[in-house]
């Protein structure tokens, strides 16, 4: 064998065992167990705006949308409030077997009476929920949902968070993120699907 193909012959071989190894590789990767999607939602308990204890129970039995935000929003927040508020308008009668939640990311500003306050420009079916920092923090943790403070002038301060809509099943189960781009009639009829 001349030198350049003692070479060629070399070069081969590493290449074939290379994607041999790879393959080996890619095969035992397979056979792993594949860890299952991270879980959305899960035990909570906080205060609706007519002070009523609201836990994940009652998430059972009818469909839920869940968005998360603050009274003092500028834009997102009541956007997509008035957009839920329209969907539900167009469930007609069937709007009373959704869940429609407004979970506050600001408990240090939003009580209660600041809740009930705030929810009377939209839709009744609305419930906003608060709670102390922990309550809120936890039920922040479970349904993966980024809320930072962003301080402003004179101490003033927004809040910087997850801006989609949670649709959870009649069993609590998160189903996927609603979308609200379209119409309000498309939007309650995906709904209906899951009462």
């Amino acid at each position: 064998m001349n030198r350049n193909t003692r070479f060629l012959v070399i070069a081969a071989s590493f290449g074939a065992s290379l994607v041999a190894g790879l393959l080996l590789m890619l095969w035992a990767m397979g056979m792993q167990n594949v860890a299952p999607p991270v879980a959305i939602g899960g035990p909570f308990q906080l205060t609706d705006q007519n002070g009523q204890v609201v836990t994940e129970k009652n998430l059972k039995g009818r469909p839920t949308l869940i968005f998360f935000g603050y009274t003092h929003c500028p834009d997102v927040c009541p956007t997509a409030l008035f957009e839920i508020s329209e969907v539900m308008r167009a469930m007609g009668g069937d709007a009373d077997r959704v869940n429609a939640y407004f979970v506050s990311v600001d408990p240090d500003r939003d009580t209660p009476a600041v809740m009930k306050d705030y929810l009377s420009s939209f839709d009744p079916h609305l419930k906003g929920l608060s709670g102390d920092q922990a309550a809120v923090a936890k039920v922040l943790s479970s349904y993966r949902v980024y809320a930072r403070k962003v301080p402003g002038k004179d101490g003033d301060y927004t809040m910087d968070h997850t801006a989609l809509i949670y649709l959870m099943d009649r069993d609590g189960r998160f189903v996927a993120p609603f979308s609200l781009k379209r119409s309000a009639e498309e939007a309650a009829a995906d709904l209906k699907r899951y009462l």
